[in-house]
């Protein structure tokens, strides 16, 4: 399946794509030296704007991420800084620019120690780069350690040694950083966690490569942020309809759930919602939005009544719905009825038992699926060696491929996947948007945008930021009852 192409601007690289960025970068003729003086000066430069002169280490690894190390060690003691420099291994096994950039520093090159941290110096590491794929152990390990206990200021290159690249996950111990100077493009550690947490300050710095290499990369993860996906804008001529009508299921045991949601579908530029709900509870779901409709839905014909209308073009199941056998029917007689679909909470855990029954009929599905699981949910549903290793985006984008769904998998670093490969992961969420019914009302923000017209995963994207937006710009004290009336405010500023 071809994956449509992302915007060099949200381009998020993994370890490999990197690596390719710099070869591709040298086959345009742009010398490896020269991007790591680059490096190094990026690095040198945010030390000195953030912090006064004061002595320094600089620990410096084995490879090319210890070459930056050399670099920045060199421009800070020739404008002033006293630096310690220290180096894990010996200097007669460098290779390559770090050779070269070692041969270039004019001072002593210390063995790695816990020794270089007396003092409480500011301390850059260079030690390991994006690419480890081991814990730290032995000397790297102790001066991680103590830098953590001793709560140093700490500046990484690229990412804090011992965070993997591609996951965020800490292999073993990282240092609680700062800042983080990466550079060209971000990696995924850099806004996964457990390592986004790690990087303090995330600065991406410019070192020469051109743009014009992404296309040979082919980056596959984009920056979840405006400009990645359009908002529908209704035009003079739109009415109701034109702008999308949204189906929303609801149950009489947990009715604020789907009333959440309902709301939220509107605010996101929905223009008809109508709730499918239990006879028992049609007074609650009619007194709830004036500007709501309300169908009695308690059997399959009912249901089927509600789908008769084709105007109708989106459907929302699973918050409040009750994990079973009823749900399951529901779920599989929307997903044969040509719409777009959202299904989030009782009716993902309604197949735990039989995931692939789900699958199966998402693949015959005529309709854009969205599944919206947070961690619990995505395990009941997501099971075999894809989902036993690896990291949040690998198991979204795994889960993609493997359901024919666009898969938001929440969190606070939320990853939207979609069964092309393509990958976002969204870093705006504030911590106190993990309030009871904010999933509901991300739900029915998804089914506002899909009704519109927006493409599946623009969609899961597009709902996902503004999400983490309107909870922002709310701030503290936030409720899920807050969220959809908060949403206009952040369209307004998207105008």
């Amino acid at each position: 399946m071809n994956m449509t192409p992302l915007p060099a601007s949200h381009a998020v690289l993994s370890v490999a794509e990197m690596y390719a960025a710099d070869k591709a970068a040298e086959g345009a003729g742009i010398a490896s030296l020269r991007l790591m003086e680059a490096a190094g000066a990026a690095v040198a430069r945010l030390v000195q704007d953030r912090w006064p002169v004061q002595p320094v280490a600089v620990l410096c690894g084995p490879g090319n991420n210890g070459g930056d190390g050399f670099v920045l060690a060199r421009l800070l003691s020739d404008a002033g800084w006293p630096v310690r420099l220290g180096l894990l291994g010996p200097t007669a096994e460098l290779r390559g620019d770090a050779a070269e950039n070692a041969k270039r520093w004019r001072g002593e090159v210390l063995p790695l120690s816990a020794a270089l941290l007396d003092g409480k110096p500011l301390v850059v590491d260079a030690l390991f780069g994006a690419g480890l794929s081991r814990p730290l152990s032995g000397v790297a390990h102790d001066v991680i350690a103590r830098i953590n206990a001793e709560h140093l200021t700490c500046i990484a290159v690229d990412v804090p040694s011992g965070v993997q690249g591609d996951t965020g996950e800490v292999l073993g111990i990282a240092p609680q950083c700062a800042a983080t100077v990466t550079f060209f493009r971000a990696k995924p550690a850099h806004l996964l966690f457990p390592g986004r947490a790690l990087c303090g300050e995330i600065k991406v710095a410019d070192i020469g490569i051109p743009e014009s290499v992404l296309p040979c990369v082919a980056p596959h993860t984009a920056h979840n942020r405006p400009g990645l996906w359009t908002l529908p804008q209704p035009g003079t001529s739109d009415h109701k309809y034109s702008r999308g009508h949204a189906v929303v299921c609801g149950s009489a045991a947990i009715t604020g759930a789907a009333r959440l949601a309902g709301r939220a579908a509107r605010r996101a530029g929905a223009g008809v919602l109508t709730y499918a709900v239990p006879k028992d509870a049609f007074q609650i779901y009619a007194l709830d939005q004036p500007g709501a409709f309300v169908r009695p839905c308690d059997s399959m014909e009912d249901l089927d009544a509600v789908l008769a209308d084709r105007r109708r073009n989106g459907v929302l199941i699973g918050p409040g719905a009750s994990v079973g056998s009823k749900t399951v029917l529901h779920v599989l007689r929307v997903l044969g009825a040509a719409r777009a679909v959202v299904l989030d909470a009782d009716a993902l855990t309604s197949f735990a038992d039989d995931p692939e029954q789900l699958f199966a009929a998402i693949r015959r599905a005529k309709g854009p699926v969205v599944l919206t699981p947070h961690d619990g949910e995505f395990a009941r549903l997501f099971k075999g060696p894809a989902f036993e290793k690896g990291g949040k985006l690998d198991k979204a984008r795994a889960a993609a491929q493997m359901s024919g769904a666009v898969i938001v998998l929440k969190g606070p670093d939320s990853v939207i996947a979609a069964p092309d490969g393509r990958a976002a992961i969204t870093d705006n969420a504030p911590p106190w948007l993990a309030t009871a019914g904010s999933g509901d009302v991300l739900a029915g923000m998804a089914l506002g945008l899909l009704v519109q017209g927006m493409p599946a995963w623009e969609a899961a994207c597009a709902a996902v930021w503004l999400h983490g937006a309107a909870a922002a710009s709310y701030g503290r004290g936030l409720i899920a009852e807050d969220l959809p009336d908060e949403l206009p405010k952040v369209l307004r500023q998207r105008d």
